[in-house]
């Protein structure tokens, strides 16, 4: 004859059930990118190249004495609207001293440039904790701020972004169709050092907790060049470049990005982002029939994340930059 389980036994049971459901639940839920919608475009073009000007030169007084001068806006002009302008956006705790040599090289090719520092970047104190403030909201501002101006610089509109500036890139292609080519080098879409099915729970996590800075190498800590970025990065900061990246792998995966066409740049020796992400990103793209073109630099090269800034070391911005040149302007 089977034996009844007592009414204890079966409330114990119970109640281990639903905490076994409870933890199902929070752990399914940590898969889910949190807070990762509503990243939605606000175009204000200006009308004129005056008007750009003017947008500049506010853009340039807004920080004021508080900005490295490496790391002020750039406006390269040739004093008109000229046939393309290229704006650069700068990676995470770099400024726009990262882009202003090669963009010298698109200026000498008549084109009107313009590098301006993300949000909370650029200070001239390298340790400021104002860097831990940025918000994915922010980054999508800067974008719309960042096309508006180059309405009226260019005829046509070229953004050129590496790394987190690479994903800001990446959301401009997304939703900006006044963009005719988005050039995207090295999106920090994820990162090398997490796995890639854990890097919605780690950014939930890092999100939920209180912001924490860490070295980007230990042992140089604040020696460490070059001198107009920062040398310590913040969590809080950094898992916003992938609160927005989930944003633009999510809308990438359902609609055809708005820009005229897309340029991917992979760089094979990588050792920060997350390349096979990137590839996913390309494939969800060319599924939604976007105009998009790729190139990767082989690992025989041995670049470095950074293969923009002159100043960083082992940089071989000689094989590098005409590469690049070579992809924008043909």
């Amino acid at each position: 004859m089977k034996k009844e389980s007592s009414p204890h036994v079966s409330r114990t049971r119970d109640i281990w059930s639903v905490i076994l459901g409870i933890l199902f639940l929070v752990v399914s839920a940590l898969f889910i990118p949190w807070n990762t919608s509503g990243f939605s475009s606000r175009p204000k073009p200006v009308r004129d190249y005056s008007e750009a000007a003017a947008r500049i030169e506010t853009l340039s007084a807004r920080d004021g004495p508080a900005l490295n001068p490496d790391c002020a806006p750039k406006f390269l002009s040739h004093g008109e609207k000229a046939a393309r302008a290229v704006v650069f956006v700068h990676g995470y705790t770099n400024c726009p001293q990262q882009f202003s040599e090669l963009g010298e090289r698109f200026y000498e090719l008549g084109d009107n440039v313009l590098i301006a520092p993300l949000p909370h970047h650029g200070y001239a104190d390298r340790m400021t904790d104002e860097q831990a403030e940025l918000k994915a909201e922010e980054l999508t501002a800067y974008a719309d701020e960042m096309m508006d101006i180059a309405h009226g610089l260019g005829e046509q509109v070229v953004m050129v972004g590496i790394s987190g500036g690479g994903v800001t890139t990446a959301w401009a292609a997304q939703n900006r169709p006044d963009l005719d080519l988005a050039v995207v080098i090295s999106p920090a879409f994820a990162y090398q050092q997490i796995p890639a099915p854990l890097t919605a729970p780690v950014m939930n996590i890092y999100l939920a907790l209180p912001n924490s800075f860490a070295w980007w190498d230990p042992e140089q800590q604040e020696s460490i060049g070059p001198e107009h970025a920062y040398p310590r990065y913040s969590t809080h900061a950094l898992v916003q470049f992938l609160r927005l990246g989930f944003a633009v792998r999510r809308s990438a995966r359902r609609s055809q990005p708005a820009a005229g066409s897309i340029l991917v740049v992979t760089n094979a020796s990588d050792t920060s982002v997350n390349n096979e992400v990137v590839y996913e990103v390309i494939e969800s793209w060319r599924a939604q029939g976007a105009n998009l073109s790729t190139y990767e630099f082989g690992s025989n090269l041995g670049l470095e994340h950074d293969l923009i800034d002159p100043a960083q070391e082992n940089q071989h911005i000689e094989i590098v930059y005409p590469q690049l040149i070579e992809l924008i302007t043909e």
